[in-house]
This record gives C-alpha cells, sequence and structure tokens, in this order.
C-alpha cells in the first residue's frame, strides 16, 4: 500500500496558530499531527507516502528529515503554486507511480483501520470515498446501488440520506487522467464530471469509529477533550502515558494552579500560582500568569498571558 497525505493547505481557520506553524504540524497532545498520521500509515502496512506541501513547507521538510518513519519512504512534493485539492492528489499520485493508492487529509484524525479500508476499494471504480453520519457535514449523496450519486443540493438518484466525507480514500490512477495534466484543480469538480459521465465513484461507509477535523479552534480543543477522556483507545497507543491534564517535559506548575479537565501542556510550559485551566492546550515554552482562568483557550508556541481568556486563540 502506497498513500498520498494532503497537507499543502494554508491552515486558513487555525490562524493565527498556522501563521508560523504548517497545518500538518499543529501538535495533537504534544505529537505533530503529521507524525501520528505517518505512524499510523506505517502500522496499516504503507510503503511509501507522499507529502505535499506549501505553505511553510519548509517546516515540514525538516520534520521528515528528522522523523522518518522505520521501514517506510517518504517522499515530499512542494507546490510553489498552490494546486488544489485535485492538483496535490495529481502530484501525490504521481510520486507514488501506484495504479491504487490511499489518500487522506491532513487536519483530521481517526482512527480508522487504513489498511482494511484500502483492501475495501472497488476495482472498477476511479476512486472509493469512506463516508460517515456527521452531522453537519453530511452532503454526499449516494445511489441506490451504494455508489456516490452528488455533492451538496439532492441529486435525482439520491437515495436516504447524506453522509459526510471523511478526508479518506482510496484513488485509481484512472481519476488522475480525469485531473487536468498540470495547474490548479479542484477535486470536487472532477467528481462531479466523472459522476456525469456516468464512471463510477464507489463509497464505503463506516461507524463506531472516532474522527475529528481539527481545521477550527473550536474542533482542535474538541479533539484534545475527547481523546483525553478516552474516547479512542486505539489512538491513546500513539500518545504515551496519556492522562488529563498531559503535561510536557519541564513544565512547572506552581502552587495551587488547578486544571479542571481537557488539559493539555507542552514542553517548558510555565503556569502560575493559583491558576485555572479548564478545555486549554498550551504549545511549548508558554507562560501563563498567576491568578488567571483559562478556558476553551489554546495558547501559541512561546505566548505570554497575562489575563484572563475565554474561548481564545493567544499568541
Amino acid at each position: 500500500m502506497k498513500a498520498a497525505i494532503l497537507a499543502a493547505g494554508w491552515g486558513t481557520r487555525l490562524r493565527p496558530l498556522t501563521y508560523t506553524t504548517a497545518k500538518a504540524l499543529v501538535p495533537v497532545l504534544n505529537r505533530p499531527l503529521l507524525g501520528v498520521i505517518l505512524a499510523q500509515l506505517r502500522e496499516a502496512g504503507a510503503s511509501k507516502a507522499a507529502v505535499n506541501t506549501h505553505h511553510l513547507g519548509d517546516q515540514v521538510e525538516r520534520f521528515l528529515e528528522a522523523n522518518r518513519p522505520q521501514g517506510m519512504e517518504v517522499v515530499v512534493r512542494p507546490e510553489p503554486e498552490i494546486l488544489g485539492t485535485g492538483g496535490g492528489l495529481r502530484s501525490l499520485g504521481r510520486a507514488l507511480g501506484s495504479k491504487t493508492f490511499l489518500a487522506l487529509n491532513a487536519d483530521i484524525l481517526t482512527d480508522l483501520d487504513l489498511g482494511n479500508i484500502f483492501q475495501k476499494h472497488h476495482e472498477e471504480a476511479l476512486a472509493t470515498l469512506v463516508l460517515h453520519d456527521c452531522p453537519p457535514y453530511n452532503k454526499v449523496w449516494l445511489d441506490r446501488e451504494g455508489r456516490v450519486a452528488g455533492f451538496g443540493a439532492p441529486p435525482p438518484r439520491a437515495c436516504g440520506k447524506p453522509l459526510a466525507y471523511t478526508g479518506v480514500q482510496v484513488v485509481s490512477s484512472k481519476m488522475l487522467d480525469r485531473l487536468p495534466a498540470q495547474g490548479p484543480a479542484d477535486l470536487v469538480t472532477a467528481w462531479r464530471a466523472a459522476i456525469a459521465d456516468g464512471v463510477p465513484l464507489a463509497a464505503v461507509v463506516v461507524q463506531g469509529h472516532f474522527w475529528q477535523d481539527l481545521g477550527t479552534p473550536a474542533a482542535y480543543l474538541a479533539a484534545h477533550r475527547r481523546l483525553l477522556s478516552g474516547a479512542s483507545p486505539k489512538l491513546a497507543g500513539y500518545f504515551p502515558d496519556l492522562k488529563d491534564p498531559l503535561v510536557g517535559e519541564g513544565t512547572v506548575l506552581d502552587k495551587g494552579v488547578v486544571c479542571k479537565g481537557g488539559v493539555c501542556l507542552g514542553r517548558e510550559v510555565r503556569v502560575g500560582q493559583g491558576t485555572r485551566l479548564q478545555n486549554t492546550v498550551a504549545w511549548d515554552r508558554a507562560w501563563i500568569g498567576a491568578g488567571l482562568t483559562l478556558e476553551n483557550c489554546v495558547v501559541g508556541r512561546g505566548a505570554r498571558v497575562g489575563a484572563s481568556a475565554r474561548d481564545a486563540v493567544l499568541v
């Protein structure tokens, strides 16, 4: 199995955190997300992975130089001009050189069995999309045969209720042939064109799994809160010594600090006396003053916080 990781986005919804940190390297429970994804792919039996980059791509390359998974080849495909979902997939597919390959977005976290997903690909299909029931993301319609019938507004052949795309798919090299040979391209546009031409786009519907979008501060905090509460025993294996609060190496909590749940502190964080933290993530080397209350906050790397806050990104 080979895999494409779509990681070239700007991380717009996570700004200002992604002004200085590549989207794929945003830490989840003190581990860069890309590192978790690569570990999952290695465990699933992937022999090669390709990662596309654009915004802060040099960070991703340095990370991979220092953290290449043993036994798995990883190649980087920089995009001087961002190529979109379709153009990025085309570039990664060419780099992998495989008849079929797994593709996943680098802004989601899931405990799906990726090896099993790969085996469920329908050979005659351009791609097999992995779908689930996840309002309000439900925008994909299936027909009576369980194939993808359309996106957005219900098409004439729609059957049942819409489902959500998990950000995971298995792609045939035939799909790449339907994309423009060069330049930016949109994957959903290509999917719609395939459906209009009567070319099958298959689906696998999953349930009973962990899935979390990480694209917004609220979703990012939700991922931490859920994982710290034990929502995915499978994913817990990728985060040693998982507990709430999760406290990184060299972090100091002064007297009277109270952590009320959903708290993750990176390395060398300092929290002042009597401060109360709830549903809050602080990145490495953050400094949080004494006597404060932080609730539903993300504190950026090296940030200094001197006032209480709620529902905020502090950098």
